[in-house]
């Protein structure tokens, strides 16, 4: 009994251990990322260990950074790998905005491909912007709009994750190219929402859950997180936020 209870313990430890060099090997390999999928279960980032007091996320680059209006990128923060992805945009000229992280401008491209074998015509509308760009557009839509309106469909410089290059927001000729919320009823909007995640994509501002984005319904706005993560939230509706150990 004592040789297999032995043995037993011996397997533990050999399997703890595996685990925990597998850990820290995937850190290894895959600087900025953490989170990780074991046995079906899907981790994310702790919120309280990714920020400063100051409410400066400490993970920028991460696939998974949660920017919202409690949690601000670094004003000098700049995507490392930008790049113009393969799909159409709905404008000319304006290379900044066109750029994405190179993931997930690759996986963009593919969700464009996968809409077009049904028909499905899809357009880039804005992708990138810098901290000095949403300062700017920031200021343009309180004095158009009022504080009130801005603060709730526009995000205040820092705070935007467009300036993560994971976000991208979405539209189709059958709204003009508009950001609407229209666009939730078209066939290329409806057409997304069931099938972004398939590409590692999120609609990060659903409707119902405006008190917990802090933000109005975008059913044109989508941001890059992954596949698995972006399926684990699509088929529990649930948000960024939500799933963020608190």
């Amino acid at each position: 009994m004592k040789l297999v209870t032995g043995i037993a313990m011996g397997i533990v430890v050999v399997a703890v251990s595996i685990f925990v060099w597998s850990n820290e090997l995937f850190y290894i390999m895959h600087p900025g990322r953490e989170s990780m999928q074991y046995e079906g279960e899907i981790l994310f980032p702790d919120t309280q260990t990714t920020v400063t007091k100051e409410g400066i996320v400490r993970n920028p680059e991460s696939l998974l950074v949660l920017v919202n209006k409690q949690r601000r990128l670094p004003s000098s923060y700049v995507p490392p790998d930008l790049t113009i992805p393969n799909v159409r945009f709905s404008f000319n000229g304006d290379k900044e905005k066109m750029k994405l992280r190179k993931e997930a401008a690759e996986e963009l491209a593919a969700l464009f491909q996968a809409g077009e074998k049904q028909d499905i015509y899809l357009f880039a509308v804005s992708a990138y912007r810098s901290y000095d760009r949403q300062k700017s557009l920031y200021t343009m839509y309180q004095q158009k709009e009022g504080k009130e309106i801005a603060a709730a469909s526009s995000a205040v410089a820092g705070t935007s994750e467009h300036q993560t290059g994971l976000a991208v927001d979405i539209s189709a000729q059958s709204t003009r190219f508009l950001l609407d919320v229209s666009f939730a009823t078209t066939k290329e909007g409806k057409w997304l929402q069931e099938n972004a995640h398939k590409f590692g994509f999120i609609i990060r501002y659903p409707e119902y859950k405006e008190e917990i984005t802090g933000y109005t319904y975008e059913p044109w706005h989508i941001r890059y997180v992954g596949e698995p993560h972006a399926r684990y939230l699509y088929e529990r509706r649930l948000t960024l936020e939500e799933v963020m150990q608190k």
